[in-house]
C-alpha cells in the first residue's frame, strides 16, 4: 500500500491540534497557578479575591477561554509552522532543479517523521534522475560531434583522393593509357575505401540503434571456424601466415545469429592477419568454461604489441593504434566496436590482452544448454 502525502498530513494536523488544546489548557491551568502563588506569596490578598471573582464570573469565563483559544491557536500555528517550514525547503529546491540548478545543494535532507518526508524523498530522486539525464545528454552530444567529426575527417580523405586523380583523367593530364590505368586503380581503391567506411557506419549504427534483427540458432562454433579458415587459407598465404585451430571438443554447441557471428571472427582474423605478420601464424583456441556456462575462443597473434595506452581504446569507434597500418589496410576503425556490439547482443563478452609475446582477442558466448 502506497503511503499518502495527503492523509499524513491530516493525522498530522489533527495530532497538532490535539495537542496544541492539550498543551494551550496546561499552559493557562499553570497561569492560573502561578498568579495565584505569586499574589498569595506577596499577600495581595485583594487583588487574588477580585482575581478569583473575575474568573467566577461568566464575563470572566469566556475571557479565560479566548485566552485558552488564543493560546492553542498560538501552539497549533507554531507546530503546523515547523511542518510547512520543511515544505517551503521543498519548493526551493524545486524551483532550483526547474532553474537547471542540479546538484547536491539540491539534495533534500528526508525527514522520516515530517508528512512531507515522501515529497522530500521523491524530490531527490526526481533531481538525481534529471541529473543522470542531462550527464547522459552531454554525453551523447559529445558522441555525436564526435562521430561527425570522425566521419567527416575519414570520409573527406579518400573522397579528396578520388576527386583529385578523376580531375587528372577529366583534364587528359596523364601521359599513356598505363599512367591513366594507374588513376583509375588508385580512384577505385579509395572508393573502396569509402565503401567499407560508409557500410560499417551504416552497421554500427544500425547496432547502436537495436534495429537489427538477430535470427539465433544452434551452431557448432568448432565446425564454424574451421570453416572460417578454409576459406581464409588463400588469404593468409599471401601474407605469409598459418592458421592454427585447437580445441579439445569437436562440438561446442552455441546460439548464434551465423552471418553476425561471421563477421565477429573475420574483423578478427582480418586485425590479426594485418598486426601480426611478424609472428608467422595465428593461433585460434576454442574451449569450454563450464562454470560460466561460456564457450571461449581466444584470437593470437605473435606480431608487434598493442601499446598500453592503445589497449582500453581498441573497441571505441574510430580508434586506430597504429594509423598508418589501418589507412593501409583499409579499415573504416569501426570493426572492432561492431564486433563488440554483435557480441554484446549475444549475451557475451570481447576482451583483448597484449605484451611482448602476443596479443589475444577473447570472445566468450553462452553455451547452448541444451546440448
Amino acid at each position: 500500500m502506497k503511503d499518502n502525502i495527503v492523509s499524513r498530513l491530516v493525522i498530522r494536523s489533527a495530532l497538532n491540534i490535539v495537542f496544541s488544546a492539550i498543551l494551550a489548557l496546561i499552559v493557562l491551568l499553570l497561569g492560573f497557578y502561578v498568579l495565584d502563588a505569586i499574589t498569595s506569596a506577596m499577600g495581595y490578598y485583594v487583588y487574588r479575591n477580585m482575581f478569583s471573582d473575575i474568573v467566577s464570573t461568566n464575563l470572566g469565563m469566556l475571557l479565560a477561554f479566548f485566552l485558552y483559544l488564543l493560546i492553542a491557536l498560538f501552539i497549533f500555528c507554531f507546530l503546523q509552522w515547523t511542518v510547512f517550514r520543511y515544505f517551503g525547503l521543498i519548493n526551493e529546491s524545486v524551483r532550483g532543479i526547474a532553474d537547471g540548478q542540479l546538484g547536491l545543494q539540491y539534495q533534500i535532507g528526508v525527514r522520516k517523521r515530517s508528512p512531507f518526508g515522501l515529497l522530500a524523498h521523491n524530490v531527490n530522486r526526481l533531481s538525481q534522475r534529471l541529473s543522470l539525464a542531462l550527464e547522459e545528454e552531454r554525453r551523447s552530444e559529445q558522441t555525436k560531434n564526435e562521430l561527425i567529426t570522425n566521419v567527416s575527417h575519414d570520409l573527406r580523405t579518400p573522397l579528396t583522393s578520388v576527386l583529385g586523380y578523376l580531375a587528372l583523367i577529366e583534364q587528359d593530364r596523364y601521359r599513356d593509357e598505363v599512367e591513366l590505368r594507374h588513376y583509375t586503380a588508385i580512384a577505385y581503391e579509395k572508393a573502396q575505401r569509402l565503401h567499407v567506411l560508409i557500410n560499417d557506419l551504416f552497421d554500427y549504427t544500425r547496432m547502436r540503434h537495436d534495429s537489427v534483427a538477430i535470427k539465433m540458432e544452434v551452431m557448432n562454433l568448432v565446425e564454424f571456424l574451421g570453416q572460417l579458415l578454409v576459406h581464409y587459407h588463400l588469404p593468409l598465404q599471401e601474407v605469409g601466415l598459418e592458421a592454427r585451430l585447437d580445441s579439445r571438443d569437436t562440438v561446442v554447441a552455441i546460439q548464434a545469429d551465423t552471418s553476425l557471428l561471421l563477421r565477429v571472427f573475420e574483423n578478427l582474423l582480418t586485425n590479426a592477419m594485418v598486426y601480426g605478420k611478424d609472428g608467422k601464424f595465428i593461433h585460434l583456441v576454442i574451449r569450454r568454461e563450464k562454470s560460466r556456462g561460456m564457450a571461449v575462443v581466444e584470437v593470437i597473434n605473435y606480431g608487434d604489441p598493442i601499446p598500453a595506452l592503445d589497449l582500453p581504446h581498441i573497441f571505441d569507434r574510430f580508434y586506430r593504434g597504429d594509423k598508418s597500418r589501418t589507412q593501409w589496410s583499409g579499415g573504416s576503425g569501426l570493426g572492432l566496436a561492431i564486433s563488440k556490439n554483435i557480441v554484446e547482443k549475444h549475451g557475451g563478452t570481447i576482451e583483448a590482452f597484449s605484451n611482448m609475446v602476443e596479443t589475444k582477442f577473447v570472445v566468450a558466448l553462452p553455451l547452448n544448454r541444451e546440448m
